[in-house]
């Protein structure tokens, strides 16, 4: 048999040395269901003749004749209707155990810091209902993590414009708290306004913080911004008085510190959570499971 006959274009010897493939069933089995090679051919992607050679190499391997090749039927001989039965049914077995593996597929999801809660909660449930698990990872920067294949989806609250191949979906929006140290003069101020806040100094976490000097309207252009790279860092400067820094509200319980007070500002705006996954080449079954329920 020439390489025209692989999809893959490697050559496949002759004769009975070569393996009995998935490829020889499932186009022997369709040949059987069209009963015709031009049908069966196009249902395959297939030219004619590949499909021609490929059911003449299944004859060359099991050393019988499948089809009576006559001009004006299509018949199977005896040997022929036995492989179909057979065929079919491994073809079937496969196929069943391979969805069953695909539908166990872990996902692996990367969070920068404070993964929202009820969301994951009932986004595993799910996931797992249908077999599948999923992995998580704290990450420093998960859509660095996500470009680089490292993790499957990831999760993220800075908003930020992103490359082409990757696609981003909002999964929540958080009640935004104020931190500041709590031996700071603000940690008892009462009747506070997001405005208020615009000139004092600013801790940002760069990398995956929710709050910025652009999170007010009318931010002194002058305030002193101090840097960091990760919520470690950004609550310990917090902590340190360095500067107030802005939250999620679940900060409140889930990261707690003893240094820190974090503190309700009625008009403050709103922050959200945002979910990311490569959208090219075209995700895995595995991710757009996930992403159906998620």
């Amino acid at each position: 048999m020439d390489e025209a006959a692989r999809p893959d274009g490697v050559p496949t010897p002759a004769g009975g040395s070569a393996n009995i493939e998935l490829r020889h069933l499932r186009a022997y089995v369709a040949l059987c269901e069209e009963a015709n090679y031009t049908r069966a051919a196009v249902r395959l992607h297939l030219s004619q003749p590949a499909l021609t050679r490929t059911i003449q190499q299944l004859e060359r391997q099991i050393e019988c004749r499948l089809i009576e090749r006559t001009s004006r039927r299509f018949e199977l001989t005896d040997e022929g209707a036995e492989l179909l039965a057979h065929a079919r049914r491994i073809l079937a077995d496969v196929d069943t155990v391979t969805a069953q593996l695909r539908s166990r597929a872990t996902i692996e999801v990367g969070f920068a810091w404070l993964l929202p809660t009820t969301w994951h909660t009932a986004t595993r449930r799910r996931y797992e209902a249908l077999g599948g698990r999923i992995t998580l990872h704290r990450i420093d920067d998960p859509l660095a993590a996500l470009d680089t294949r490292a993790i499957d989806i990831a999760i993220y609250r800075r908003e930020t414009r992103l490359p082409s191949h990757l696609e981003s979906r909002r999964i929540a929006t958080e009640q935004r708290v104020l931190a500041v140290a709590a031996h700071s003069p603000l940690a008892e101020a009462t009747g506070l306004r997001w405005a208020d806040l615009a000139a004092y100094p600013l801790v940002v976490n760069v990398v995956s913080g929710t709050t910025h000097a652009d999170s007010w309207e009318h931010a002194d252009p002058n305030r002193p911004i101090i840097t960091c790279r990760n919520f470690d860092e950004w609550i310990e400067l917090v902590a340190a008085n360095r500067g107030i820094g802005g939250a999620p509200a679940l900060a409140r319980t889930r990261a707690p510190h003893p240094g820190v007070v974090y503190l309700n500002i009625p008009d403050a705006p709103p922050s959200h959570v945002y979910l990311a996954w490569r959208a090219k080449p075209e995700p895995s079954r595995a991710v757009q499971r996930f992403l159906g329920v998620a």
